[in-house]
C-alpha cells in the first residue's frame, strides 16, 4: 500500500512540487472507505517558505511511511496540500476550503502564530481539528488545536537562567519580528530576566520579512547590552545575523541567543555568521541517537537532498502525524474531529527528539528542553539538556504550574489571568 510520492507531489505553483488532490466528498456522498483525507497547509511561497516548505515535506514523509506500513487502521492517508503563501488572510481562506469544502477531519499546518490565529476561528466554529507543529508563545487554550511544538516553559524557562548563570550575561537587548509570537515571548523573557536579577535594556521590532538591519544592529551596539535575545523570524533572521557580523560584532563577546534560529536559517545565511551563538529548542539535528540519525537519512532520501537539514518545527511536523495515526486507531479507525480529539489525549510516541506525550488536559506536548551552541559547520553542539520531557504550561507567565493548571479539559480558567 506504499504511496508513490509522485501521486501527490506534482509540478505546480504551490512550490513546484506539492499540488492539491481533487475535491473531497468526505460527508454526503460516500468517500472511499479505504481512504482518509487530511489537509496539509503550509507556506510554499513567500518569505516564510524557507522554513515552511520543509514542514510540508516532513508531514508528507510521515504520511508516505504510514501508508507504506499499511496505513491507518487499514486506510490510506490522502493529503490535500494547500499553500498559505506566507499570508494570514490566505491561510484563513485555505483553512476554510479544507474544512468546509473538502471536509477533512484534520489539518496539519501553520508555522507562525499570525497564521494560527488567522485560522483558529475556522476550526473553532466548525469544531474541526488543527495539528500545529511550531514552538509558540503560549496564552492559548483551544479544544480544536493539538500543539506539538514547545511552549515558553520548554524553551525560555531553561534558557534565560542558563544565559545569566553560565554566560554571566545580565543586560538583554530583546529584538524580534513585529507580530504576536516575538512580542509575547518578549513578555515572558522580561519576567524571567527580572526574576534572575538581570535587566532588559531594549525591546525592539522590525516588520516580518524586513531585510535592512543596519540601524537596528547599530542600536544594539550602542545600547550597552551584553547579550541579544532574538525572536526574529523567517528570512529576516538571515539578514540580521549577516549584518551583525558585518558590523564587526562578535558572538564571543556579545552573543545572540535565539528562540527561532535553526539549522535551516543557518544553512541559508552561511554558518560563519551564526558560529558561537545559541538557540534553545527541544530538537536539534545534532541529537546523537540512532533514531534521530535514521530520521535524518529518511528525510534526506525523501527530499532527494543529501545536504538537507532538519529542525524543531520540521521534526514536530513529522511526529505529530504518527500521534494522529495512533489517535485514529485508538478510536477504532473512526476519523472524525471528535474521535481524534479524544483519542489523542495521553498518546505517546518515540520521536527523533525522544519521548513525546500529549497532555490530556491542554492538548500540548511534553518535550525535553535543550540548548545548543552553533558551530562553523552549521550544526549545534548540545550544551544543556533536561533529563526528561517536561509538562507543557502555556500560561506559565501568569503563574501556571503543574499542580495548578489554568488550561484543562474543562477549558481556560480566565479568572486566573
Amino acid at each position: 500500500m506504499s504511496m508513490n510520492r509522485r501521486k501527490f507531489l506534482k509540478s505546480s505553483s504551490l512550490y513546484g512540487a506539492a499540488a492539491a488532490l481533487g475535491p473531497s466528498v468526505y460527508a454526503g456522498t460516500a468517500k472511499a472507505s479505504s481512504e482518509i483525507e487530511v489537509g496539509v497547509m503550509f507556506s510554499l511561497t513567500g518569505g516564510l517558505s524557507i522554513v515552511e516548505k520543509t514542514l510540508a515535506d516532513a508531514t508528507l514523509l510521515a504520511i508516505e511511511e504510514i501508508n507504506a506500513a499499511g496505513g491507518v487502521a487499514g486506510k490510506e492517508i490522502v493529503p490535500i496540500v494547500e499553500d498559505g503563501a506566507s499570508d494570514p488572510k490566505t491561510y484563513n481562506e485555505k483553512a476554510s476550503k479544507l474544512v468546509l469544502r473538502d471536509r477533512v477531519p484534520t489539518v496539519f499546518g501553520c508555522y507562525t502564530s499570525a497564521s494560527r490565529k488567522a485560522v483558529l476561528p475556522v476550526f473553532e466554529r466548525r469544531k474541526n481539528l488543527l495539528f500545529y507543529p511550531t514552538y509558540y508563545e503560549g496564552f492559548e487554550c483551544s479544544k480544536n488545536v493539538v500543539y506539538t511544538g514547545a511552549v515558553p516553559n520548554q524553551q525560555l524557562s531553561n534558557f534565560i537562567p542558563w544565559i545569566m548563570e553560565n554566560l554571566g550575561k545580565k543586560k538583554f537587548f530583546i529584538v524580534g519580528s513585529n507580530y504576536i509570537y516575538p512580542r509575547e515571548m518578549a513578555k515572558v523573557s522580561k519576567i524571567l530576566i527580572e526574576q534572575g536579577g538581570g535587566e532588559w535594556v531594549a525591546d525592539e521590532y522590525l516588520e516580518l520579512g524586513h531585510s535592512e538591519w543596519g540601524a537596528m544592529v547599530n542600536r544594539i551596539r550602542e545600547s550597552g547590552c551584553d547579550v541579544v535575545l532574538s525572536n526574529v523570524v523567517g528570512d529576516s533572521v538571515i539578514a540580521f545575523y549577516r549584518e551583525f557580523i558585518n558590523q564587526g560584532l562578535s558572538h564571543d563577546t556579545l552573543p545572540i541567543c535565539a528562540t527561532v534560529t535553526s539549522e535551516i536559517e543557518i544553512a541559508a545565511m552561511g554558518a560563519e555568521f551564526a558560529a558561537g551563538s545559541y538557540t534553545s529548542f527541544p530538537y536539534f539535528q545534532a541529537i546523537p541517537t540512532e533514531a534521530n540519525m535514521s530520521f535524518l537519512d529518511r528525510y534526506r532520501a525523501f527530499v532527494k537532498d543529501d545536504a538537507a537539514v532538519t529542525q524543531h518545527a520540521l521534526e514536530c511536523s513529522y511526529f505529530q502525524v504518527y500521534l494522529w495515526k495512533q489517535a485514529v486507531e485508538a478510536a477504532g479507525g473512526e476519523a472524525t474531529p471528535d474521535t481524534i480529539r479524544e483519542g489523542i489525549k495521553g498518546q505517546t510516541f518515540d520521536a527523533p527528539n525522544g519521548r513525546v506525550t500529549i497532555d490530556p488536559e491542554n492538548l500540548h506536548a511534553y518535550l525535553t528542553p535543550r540548548i545548543a551552541q552553533w558551530g562553523g559547520d552549521g550544526q549545534g553542539t548540545i550544551i544543556d539538556e533536561y533529563a526528561d520531557p517536561i509538562q507543557p504550561l502555556p500560561y506559565v507567565a501568569y503563574g501556571e504550574a503543574g499542580d495548578d493548571l489554568f488550561c484543562t479539559q474543562g477549558g481556560l480558567d480566565t479568572a486566573r489571568l
